[in-house]
């Protein structure tokens, strides 16, 4: 190729803001080298900075030094520092759709508050693309990206067209070398000349005849500035017919066409490992922070946002705000990870709680309000997904004394329960000396005595018996001084008996029919005495009842069968059957944070040596049973020689096993305490037909995987791969889908004919210098004692067999049925009053379409949208008190109106995978 005749170098820096030191320490390193950078542009005119295209670098800066955001801002009006357009630099396949827009919408609004964004989707250091970015990217009017990467082998020039599975594409210019392709470029001033001349040559090598836009050279590497004398030795570098220039990012794509005519087309995620490494071990390590997560996430996602929302209480709006902050935030690309010291894992994971515990706030408050018109014996229930169902909820519920339990609804029907546990009603029985009397009155606070609240009590002297019976509300005129001159006047026995009695309690089952993102309310329904002589008339109200018999269960729609070796066959009414699920596998895994290794000599264990089962509950609602197996797994791992220890850790691994009335999909929690290093545990499911390919649902969309990974870039190409909301596989026998509630690795193996879920991948080093499976450090060689996961570890997922395409079988509806269990709250009315009416919130119908977010927009409600679905298809909206409907944008930007129909619903065409976002005028 031609020599280009002009260079752009770009000098920048690549922020970690966390990683292999905790965050306070790096931000220490960012306020002195930007101080640096600042003072050097203040009197350089020449100067100019790109500052990673994340704002969270700016914000950490101007927190610590906010004297400096006047010059800040007068640097990016000047076009000389570029800003976001990211808050922060995230890992895309470890968060929700819905936060990488959230991330992108907070970066470009606060970009613009200092002058504005750099208008390009700058995607550096993340650890391969999803397949929905250039929409995302387009959505928010953002013509180009610029990554490194996961870019394929067949692309051969600098840029090409990305474009998503709805066919949006945008201009995509790829860094071949990476972020830092000219880091050395300037480090001996005798040799910018030199390099320059083979900077020119490598990075025009990838420029196609006739093009002839300047090249971009990226002057940067990760926690450094650029030489202060830059803009002198790009001067002095002296080539021939090619000028070399220092520029933004942004001035860079100034230059650049924005169109994709031409350009060769790259279609979906970016996960090839041919061109550089893409790490993708960091999918399960630390499991617990992709649980937390996945658990803060669609707490705050599908549950706070939404309740608010459509129950138009604006005044927790800064509660979801902090909530928000705190989930992008850990979406940073060495955050959710996992892949930093454990430091930094402590700190990511008290960001999630917070995150979660900020939207149970919202819920909590929101929902008491709504809750006041439901009497305080009864339960508000609220539903998240867009779609009427009949469901089950668990309840905490006052029993008569006979213990026998009914529930009724507002219409007066009887609904379905299922005793799963009573509570204690003898809270206490002392005999407490006379003198000690005082001390036992000083326990109650108000009227609350032992969490509950006083009923009634009472004070008997003929056997020196005081009595108080305590309920969830208790009688108001009681006053504690009544009981005092009770005793008083009943002589001074020298001991007294003090009983404390709560009212019978019961937790229960109940399957409730359940209005489209709305609530209903149910109460106990005091059934005769004679109704706890004979079994509970629920059976014929359960539309599947789920039987128990030796190690079975059967709801009509599933069996299940729990086998000799612990492991489950699962069958269905149309012939679907699979043997062997749920076999645990521990393996050994010598590697880091960032990629698996198994040991040169592994050893794989995946043969209890006892298993016995335990029935929990047998139905009629739902059935549990306790799977319990028994292994002795390898202590650790001997790195150096490659093989695993000698000494055995005795593990004993409980699944539970949970078939629910109405439900095609057994539920499954795993559980262990981990005493052992340096292994790999993963759940086998085999197929009831080999698969030689694999669709994992992600970040709105439903990526198809084969059996492999591209390779060659100094990285062994394991395929495993990550999934978020589900993963299927199988054939014309039938197919298995794993529903998931987090991002999860899992892999096809065994040829296609197993689906291999990791549950937990314990490590030791951050990075190893030697990796069996990688050429080169990914970074430092720290120790992380706290990635080993010692402890009770946990994961939850459920197993849906079906024939079909995934599309086609209810797959999704399931997936979002698992995902979203109802939400409850306590009435808090008189118990005289009645219950409230059902109101329906929202409901959103149609083939594939998929809701990924309800929030308060300006006294709108938006409601976002996903045609996941490989055929076009429309959604319907529908809403009590519709009045109006509009088109927004990504960023909420209202576009055109849509017709509310004479049935008050809004039909919006979508095309296959199409993203779309609607506002609604809601009365």
């Amino acid at each position: 190729m031609a020599r280009p005749t002009e260079i752009i170098v770009v000098p920048h820096t690549h922020w970690d803001r966390e990683w292999y030191e905790p965050f306070q320490r790096f931000r220490l390193r960012l306020v002195a080298l930007l101080d640096e950078v600042f003072d050097r542009m203040e009197r350089d005119p020449r100067q100019r900075f790109t500052l990673d295209g994340q704002l969270a670098a700016v914000d950490d800066y101007l927190e610590v030094r906010p004297e400096r955001r006047e010059q800040v801002v007068a640097l990016v009006h000047a076009g000389r520092l570029a800003v976001g357009p990211w808050q922060i630099l995230l890992d895309e396949f470890l968060c929700s759709g819905e936060n990488i827009v959230r991330n992108l919408e907070r970066g470009l609004n606060r970009s613009a508050e200092l002058g504005g964004a750099m208008p390009v989707g700058y995607l550096p250091d993340m650890f391969g693309h999803i397949a929905q970015m250039p929409q995302i990217l387009a959505g928010a009017g953002l013509a180009h990206a610029c990554l490194f990467r996961g870019v394929p082998q067949r692309v051969h020039t600098h840029a090409f067209a990305w474009q998503s599975p709805d066919g949006t594409a945008v201009r995509t210019e790829y860094l071949p070398g990476g972020y830092g392709n000219a880091a050395g470029l300037m480090d001996d001033a005798a040799l910018v000349t030199r390099r320059a001349a083979d900077l020119a040559a490598r990075l025009g090598a990838w420029r196609p005849a006739g093009d002839d836009t300047p090249v971009l050279a990226m002057y940067g590497a990760d926690h450094a500035a650029p030489a202060p004398e830059a803009p002198d030795l790009l001067a002095a570098a002296g080539l021939d017919d090619t000028r070399l220039r220092l520029g933004t990012l942004a001035e860079y794509f100034a230059s650049q066409p924005t169109g994709v005519d031409g350009l060769p087309v790259v279609a979906g995620e970016l996960r090839s490992h041919a061109r550089a490494n893409i790490l993708p071990g960091v999918i399960s390590v630390r499991g617990h922070l992709k649980q937390a997560m996945g658990r803060a996430e669609r707490r705050v996602e599908r549950y706070a946002e939404p309740l608010a929302a459509l129950a138009h209480d604006t005044s927790v709006q800064r509660f979801l705000d902090m909530a928000w902050t705190r989930l992008i935030d850990a979406s940073c690309h060495d955050s959710v990870t996992g892949c930093g010291c454990d430091e930094t894992a402590e700190q990511v994971s008290a960001r999630l709680a917070e995150a979660d515990q900020l939207g149970r706030a919202v819920c909590d408050l929101v929902g008491a309000r709504l809750a006041t018109t439901v009497p305080r014996d009864g339960h508000l229930l609220f539903n998240p997904t867009p779609a009427p169902r009949t469901t089950l909820v668990r309840l905490d519920v006052e029993t008569p004394p006979d213990g026998a339990v009914g529930l009724v609804d507002a219409d007066g029907r009887t609904v379905a329960a299922q005793v799963l546990d009573r509570a204690r009603t003898l809270l206490a029985d002392d005999v407490v000396p006379a003198a000690d009397l005082p001390g036992v009155l000083a326990r109650v606070h108000g009227r609350e005595l032992y969490g509950q609240e006083i009923t009634a009590w009472s004070v008997s002297a003929a056997d020196a018996t005081l009595t108080f019976q305590v309920a969830r509300h208790g009688d108001p005129a009681f006053d504690v001084e009544d009981v005092r001159l009770a005793l008083a006047a009943a002589g001074q026995p020298d001991r007294w008996r003090v009983l404390i009695v709560a009212a019978a309690r019961a937790t229960v089952a109940a399957l409730v029919d359940l209005p489209a993102l709305g609530h209903a309310a149910v109460r106990p329904l005091a059934l005769p005495p004679s109704a706890a002589a004979v079994p509970p008339p629920v059976a014929a109200a359960v539309p599947a009842p789920v039987m128990v018999t030796g190690r079975s269960v059967d709801n009509g729609l599933l069996r299940v069968d729990v086998a000799e070796d612990g492991t489950l066959r699962l069958s269905t009414p149309d012939g679907v059957g699979v043997d062997g699920v749920g076999r645990i596998v521990d393996g050994g895994d010598v590697g880091d944070s960032y990629n698996f290794a198994p040991p040169a000599a592994d050893e794989l264990v995946d043969k209890p040596r006892a298993v016995r089962t335990v029935v929990r509950h047998d139905g009629p609602l739902v059935a549990v049973l306790d799977v319990v197996r028994e292994y002795r797994w390898p202590a650790g791992a001997d790195v150096d020689a490659g093989s695993r220890a000698v000494d055995r850790e005795p593990t004993t691994v409980t699944t539970r096993v949970e078939v629910r009335s109405g439900e095609q999909f057994v539920r499954l929690r795993v559980e262990f305490d981990n005493r052992c290093d340096d292994h790999r545990v993963r759940l086998h499911l085999p197929l009831p037909s080999p698969a030689d390919t694999s669709y994992a649902e992600g970040q709105f969309a439903v990526v198809a995987r084969g059996l492999s990974a591209e390779g060659g870039g100094g990285e062994v190409p394991l395929p495993t791969f990550p999934a978020s909301g589900f993963v299927a596989a199988g054939g014309p026998d039938g197919s298995l889908a794993v529903l998931l509630t987090q991002p999860t690795e899992y892999e096809l193996t065994d040829s296609g004919r197993e689906l291999a879920v990791t549950v937990l991948r314990a490590i030791g080093m951050l990075s190893r210098n030697r990796h069996a499976l990688r050429d080169e450090p990914a970074g430092p060689q720290l120790p992380t004692p706290l990635a080993q996961c010692r402890g009770v570890h946990a994961v939850e997922l459920a197993v849906l067999p079906f024939r079909g395409s995934w599309h086609e079988a209810g797959v999704l509806e399931a997936a979002e049925a698992y995902r979203h269990e109802p939400l409850s709250f306590p009435g808090t009315a008189e118990p005289t009053v009645a219950l409230p009416a059902p109101t329906v919130g929202l409901a959103v119908d149609g083939p594939g379409v998929v809701l990924t977010s309800v929030r308060d927009r300006d006294g709108r409600t938006e409601v976002r949208l996903v045609a996941q679905t490989p055929a076009d298809t429309t959604a319907v909206i529908d809403a009590p008190g519709l009045r109006g409907a509009w088109r927004a944008d990504l960023l909420g930007r209202p576009g055109d109106p849509l017709a509310v129909e004479g049935d008050g619903a809004v039909r919006l065409p979508m095309r296959a995978w199409e993203i779309a976002t609607v506002q609604l005028d809601l009365a």
